[in-house]
């Protein structure tokens, strides 16, 4: 299993699909992972320390998680099957819930918690980038830095 961090969000053009890229923590592969523009938002929120003036549905679900007192203490990205990612959230109680990675992302960036990938997942779906493209993964980091979540709403 890896630790992953987030990247950032972005949206892939021209397509204009949203995607979250993570980054193994003690590695050089990224996994990029196609989301939703709800998704990518509330992502790019969580990042951003963004508080909207009434919660958002993974804000709902972490004060839920909070009243309850169950411990989120991971979020793992356990699969990939004909192109789409599986993930699970995994409580202190030993309970895991099976979630779309985009939501258990967005969740385990609002309580603080580790992201994980299994091996496979890794193997399958991470893009290894030499150092000699890191430039390109520094040009990312500031587009990043310049976006904003109204970025991911979408015109209609």
């Amino acid at each position: 299993m890896n630790e992953l961090t987030v990247v950032g969000v972005r949206v892939e053009l021209p397509s204009n699909q949203p995607i979250v890229l993570l980054k193994e923590t003690d590695g050089d592969r990224y996994l990029p992972i196609w989301i939703g523009a709800v998704e990518a938002t509330a992502i790019a929120f969580a990042q951003q320390g963004v508080v909207p003036a009434r919660p958002l549905t993974h804000d709902l679900l972490k004060d839920v998680l909070e009243a309850l007192g169950a411990d989120l203490t991971a979020v793992t990205i356990t699969d990939l099957r004909e192109g789409v990612y599986y993930a699970d959230l995994q409580f202190a109680s030993g309970v895991t819930v099976s979630a779309r990675p985009s939501d258990a992302i967005a969740l385990a960036i609002r309580v603080g918690t580790t992201i994980y990938a299994e091996d496979d997942v890794l193997a399958e779906g991470g893009v290894a980038i030499p150092d000699e493209q890191e430039n390109e993964v520094e040009k990312f980091r500031e587009f990043l830095d310049q976006v904003s979540p109204e970025d991911f709403e979408t015109g209609s």
